[in-house]
């Protein structure tokens, strides 16, 4: 009884110390995103004629880095509301 006990305890707290890992995440395509518009602001700066295209490249480049910082909070959700019913359901 002592024994499952514990192993609820620590399935639950991995899954919060994963779900609070995984939602750091965030913090890397904000920053990629923020450096990517301050290097297409500066580019447009010295050639205003390229606006289109680094705009374009701009904002694909961002859609793309977005979607690391989702998988993160995705995987965080599912950590938070999935895996600890699954985990108790296994452990009896």
């Amino acid at each position: 009884m002592e024994f499952q006990l514990l192993a609820k305890g620590i399935a639950l707290a991995g899954c919060a110390i994963g779900a609070g890992l995984a939602l750091i995440a965030g913090i890397g395509p904000g920053i990629g995103e923020g450096n990517a518009v301050a290097k297409a602001l500066e580019a447009i700066g010295r050639q205003p004629e390229c606006k289109g295209s680094v705009t374009s490249t701009m904002l694909l480049g961002c859609a793309v880095a977005e979607t690391t910082g989702i998988y993160g909070f995705v995987t965080g959700l599912l950590l938070i509301f999935v895996a600890p019913e699954s985990f108790m359901k296994f452990l009896g």
